[in-house]
């Protein structure tokens, strides 16, 4: 069945958004047209976004100006309830906002484009965020706008939406590869003495036993992440931190190790790998692009897939930078602060470039849960984050979505801190997938 859109004018901002409806609602491109007599004689389902009614069988939204506006300012945002969810931008129709605009809003993240304050990491800190402020991070909002809008459309005339399926998308960010082994000898021996005067001598013997080959290093998780992979049929994605040089938050071995390189090259054998750009690539733009080519040489194969290291990222710059440097998938939307969901959406979608004004070629992948968001950020038990897991999955398989969770090889360990961590994962897994 057909779809049309009226609009007195059309401008990039709503092609976009109906662009995003047309893909995960109706399967084909919505008819947008500025001819009433077009509207009027066309048997197809009729969406009027407009001030006035136009057709007695049209389901009408009227617009907020935001679709049509040019350039970047602080928008009034009033919210209120509307089927018992958090919806904004008020006008009049057949529902009382504007959810095209309210949607763009979320999706381009317009307000991380206004002055902000910063989080420690000189990150958008989430407490800015309206999603934060009006406690509906936790909520795939615009998904649930749309299954209100597909029950209201078919309550006037039954149409074949787009049949959309769940899927499950794990990705891991391997930040250090390993624990003792394939470090530079002076940080073994700076671990070493700092263990022995610290009297941490479990780790001193954990250490020994690795060195020794009667112990596997702890943070090699590698072949027990394969085994899940294909028990429960996962596709996952890993991102590989390959800075340079050790600095700062970049803790990595170099990616000129050997035992480094077979591991990229075992991985990218098996399954997709992407580059995790370093926290010193945001400070240099020839740096991302050296990471990027040296991802390539180790794998042999096009990198396309990106997110950032600490998810350090701003509009639009960062963005921008990915797709000069030829990124096509980016996984960097969510915080690194709290879990939940930064853009309102469990769908992938493309980025809009709100200061061009165009649809990129950057396709966005949304996370909602980092189990390093649990421990370091919510201070969460392994239990109490196990809950926070299932709650994502549920409310996710519920609007049909993509759930993305990310998770560290070295948080999967055997590790008397972490085996609670890995067995959280494993029971996620059992319970939820065909093993």
């Amino acid at each position: 069945m057909k779809v049309i859109l009226y609009s007195p004018q059309i401008s990039p901002r709503l092609n976009y958004i109906i662009d995003f409806l047309s893909v995960h609602i109706f399967g084909e491109p919505v008819i947008l047209t500025t001819d009433i007599a077009e509207f009027k004689n066309t048997d197809a389902i009729k969406l009027n976004y407009s001030l006035a009614e136009v057709d007695e069988n049209e389901i009408r939204i009227s617009p907020h100006a935001l679709l049509f506006e040019e350039g970047i300012q602080p928008q009034l945002i009033e919210c209120f309830e509307w089927h018992r969810l958090k919806v904004f931008f008020k006008t009049e129709g057949n529902i009382p906002f504007d959810i095209f605009a309210a949607s763009f809003y979320l999706l381009t993240r317009y307000e991380e484009y206004l002055p902000y304050e910063q989080d420690e990491y000189e990150r958008y800190a989430h407490v800015n965020s309206l999603a934060f402020k009006e406690n509906f991070l936790h909520l795939p909002l615009v998904n649930l706008w749309i299954e209100e809008l597909i029950k209201l459309i078919q309550r006037n005339r039954a149409f074949r939406l787009q049949p959309l399926t769940f899927k499950f998308a794990p990705t891991y960010d391997i930040d250090i590869a390993y624990r003792y082994l394939h470090h530079s000898v002076f940080r073994n021996l700076g671990g070493y003495y700092k263990e022995i005067l610290s009297g941490k001598w479990k780790l001193l013997k954990e250490r020994d036993n690795v060195f020794s080959g009667s112990q596997k290093d702890p943070f090699d998780t590698y072949d027990w992440l394969a085994s899940l992979n294909n028990q429960y049929n996962l596709e996952p994605v890993y991102f590989f931190l390959l800075a340079q040089k050790r600095k700062g938050y970049d803790k990595n071995i170099s990616p000129h190790n050997r035992a480094m390189q077979k591991l990229i090259q075992w991985h990218a054998a098996r399954y997709t790998v992407g580059i995790h750009p370093s926290w010193q690539s945001g400070d240099d733009k020839i740096m991302l692009l050296r990471e990027i080519s040296l991802l390539e040489k180790i794998s042999g194969k096009k990198i396309t897939h990106s997110r950032q290291h600490y998810i350090r990222m701003n509009f639009p710059e960062t963005y921008r930078r990915l797709i000069n440097e030829g990124i096509k998938h980016d996984y960097s939307m969510g915080y690194g602060s709290i879990n939940g969901f930064r853009a309102s959406v469990t769908l992938p979608f493309y980025w809009y470039d709100l200061e061009k004004e165009e649809k990129t070629s950057l396709l966005i992948y949304p996370f909602c849960y980092m189990e390093a968001n649990s421990y370091f950020e919510q201070h969460y038990s392994a239990e109490k984050a196990a809950q926070e897991l299932q709650g994502y999955y549920d409310i996710v398989r519920s609007v049909k979505g993509q759930l993305i969770t990310i998770f560290h090889n070295h948080f999967l360990t055997e590790q008397q801190q972490w085996l609670s961590w890995r067995k959280m994962y494993h029971d996620f897994l059992q319970r939820n997938f065909v093993g």
